[in-house]
């Protein structure tokens, strides 16, 4: 069983630089890797950076670097997130990352993969679909008014519709059996971010 949805990069050229990182969050209480996740974040943008080809003195490439570890920051803080959140803790494997490509310009692509278990799939897929296919726009401002509404709502895509929005990223999943969990389904999420 594979699924693909959205904008889904499958493989990268074997040259392109990238940074893996994986996690076990069951080794420790939720909240604590959950408090980790800006510091990660953080850290994959700083080093997104060093890979931007601008100088550095100039204000308006200041700018640029500034925007760009921005939305890196805020793309990996919001994949993190939601991989450890709805992770199985049965299961100790998170894995987040950024590849580089370069086109015309620089897109960063980062991805989170956790394991969940096959009986909820269903409803996220419905949700994935349903999110891919609405007008995102509309669907951003019944989300904060849902949110406003309801505090403890938890406004579900709300931080995939701020990354679309302001950061004009793109979104793709990709589901897969695990072999060594046969009732789990891998769950990879991807953001791709130009900057």
């Amino acid at each position: 069983m594979l699924q693909i949805f959205g904008d889904f990069v499958e493989s990268f050229p074997p040259d392109q630089d990238s940074l893996e990182l994986t996690f076990t969050p069951n080794s420790l209480p939720i909240k604590k890797p959950w408090l980790s996740n800006r510091l990660s974040a953080n850290f994959m943008a700083d080093y997104f950076s060093n890979f931007l080809r601008v100088y550095e003195q100039d204000p308006a490439e200041q700018r640029l670097i500034k925007e760009s570890k921005g939305a890196v920051s805020y793309g990996a803080n919001e994949l993190l997130e939601n991989a450890i959140k709805f992770n199985n803790q049965r299961t100790n494997f998170n894995k987040f990352g950024i590849y580089f490509i370069e086109e015309a310009d620089m897109t960063a692509v980062l991805f989170a993969r956790n394991i969940v278990i096959a009986e909820g799939l269903d409803k996220f897929q419905k949700f994935i679909q349903e999110f891919l296919c609405f007008d995102r726009e509309k669907l951003y401002v019944q989300q904060i008014e849902k949110s406003a509404e309801e505090e403890n709502s938890g406004a579900s895509g709300l931080g995939f519709l701020r990354m679309i929005n302001d950061y004009s990223a793109k979104l793709g999943w990709k589901f897969e059996r695990v072999q060594k969990y046969p009732k789990m389904i891998g769950v990879t999420t991807m953001v791709i971010v130009p900057v």
